[in-house]
This record gives C-alpha cells, sequence and structure tokens, in this order.
C-alpha cells in the first residue's frame, strides 16, 4: 500500500524497480516516524521528494523555511524540557518511598541497595574486571537492558560503568544479588544516554555479581 493525501491505496511492486523504490521510501519514512517531530503532513512531504527529484524550485521560500525549523526547533526544546522536569519530580518521589522500605539501604551518595542474597567470595576493587548478571527497568518498570533476557552475562571494569554501579559492585561480595535503585546523577544524568536512556532517568536493576575476573 502507499499513502496519497492521508489515504492508503493498495499497490503491487512487481518490478525490481518498484521494490527498491518501495525499500527507499521505507525506509526514509522510518527514519521520519522515529524524529521527534511527528507532525508530518504526508502530501507535504510527498510534495517536497517529489520537486527534489524533479529538480523543480522550492514552492517555500529560504526564509519561510528557517523561520519553520527555528519555530518547531524551540518547540521541541520545550517539550523536551518539560518532559525532563516532570521525570526528575517522578524519580525523586519514587525514591523517597523506596527509602522508607526497611529492606533498602541509602549510601552517601544516594544510592539505594536491596541485599536479596549474600555471596560468600571476595570485594572487587574499582580496578577489577567483573562477570554480572543485570536486569534493568525504569522507574515505572519499563525494561530497558537485560543481560538476563539474553541469556548473556556481561563482563567489564568495575570503574567502566555508571558511578552508582561502580559505588554499589565494590560493596558486594561474589555470588551476591543486590536491587538497585540508582538516582539519576549516579546514572546517565541530565542528559541520558543516546536516545535508550531519557534525561533524569532513575534506573533500578537487580545486579548479580557471578565472579571476579
Amino acid at each position: 500500500m502507499t499513502v496519497l493525501s492521508g489515504v492508503y491505496i493498495p499497490m503491487s511492486f512487481d518490478t525490481i524497480e518498484q521494490r527498491v523504490s518501495y525499500g527507499v521510501g521505507r525506509q526514509l519514512g522510518d527514519q521520519l516516524r522515529n524524529n521527534p517531530f511527528k507532525e508530518f503532513d504526508i502530501t507535504a512531504v510527498q510534495a517536497g521528494i517529489a520537486d527534489a527529484l524533479a529538480d523543480a524550485a522550492s514552492q517555500v521560500s529560504d526564509e519561510d523555511l528557517n523561520d519553520a525549523f527555528s519555530i518547531i526547533s524551540k518547540k521541541l526544546q520545550e517539550q523536551e524540557q518539560a518532559a525532563a522536569k516532570e521525570a526528575s519530580a517522578e524519580g525523586e518521589v519514587f525514591l523517597a518511598d523506596n527509602a522508607k522500605r526497611d529492606e533498602v539501604t541509602v549510601t552517601e551518595s544516594g544510592l539505594q541497595y536491596e541485599v536479596i542474597t549474600t555471596g560468600e567470595g571476595e570485594k572487587p576493587s574499582a580496578e577489577s574486571t567483573v562477570s554480572v548478571h543485570y536486569h534493568g527497568t525504569f522507574a515505572n518498570g519499563d525494561v530497558f537492558d537485560s543481560s538476563v533476557e539474553r541469556g548473556q552475562p556481561a563482563e567489564f571494569p568495575v570503574n567502566g560503568v555508571i558511578a552508582g554501579w561502580t559505588e554499589a559492585l565494590q560493596l558486594m561480595t561474589e555470588g551476591s544479588k543486590w536491587k538497585l535503585t540508582i538516582p539519576y546523577d549516579l546514572a546517565y544524568g541530565e542528559r541520558g544516554s543516546q536516545g535508550a536512556i531519557p534525561p533524569y532517568a532513575t534506573l533500578v536493576f537487580d545486579v548479580e555479581l557471578l565472579s571476579i575476573k
């Protein structure tokens, strides 16, 4: 199917050229869908592509385009700032509620941990390399990363991860399993991480220290 003026129209892609053309359009559509700006006018997008391919003059002046991009950019920044403030406030509430639980220990840095099981091995140093299994979620329970789900432990230097992990791992003994609740300033901070972790995100990890390498 294809889209014309917001209406889906079935198409058949019988030739190689048609299939390649569809693939190009699909890739462009995927990029547009994942763009922070979601309010695309599909008819205007099609007109822009058609004019570019035909090497026709732009139907919108450079001045108007620049003004429009500036307005949209400002709007997106305001939306990001509002979302960041909301995430920060929600994280603070979550951390405050979690800290009230008897099972939870809060360190001087603000890291919160709960001991699930205690191993009998040694504690790693900041210079150690460790093997761990982990399951990471946001405060709302949504999973963002999990070695457990992949079925493959992770290996890394203790001083090569986020501050909350570096602190916690040096308190754990081999064979221990802890639940960590990490404030944003001990995780990925005010900027987040490459779209996977939003700004000001409080993170929750189930961490099992398998071995010290």
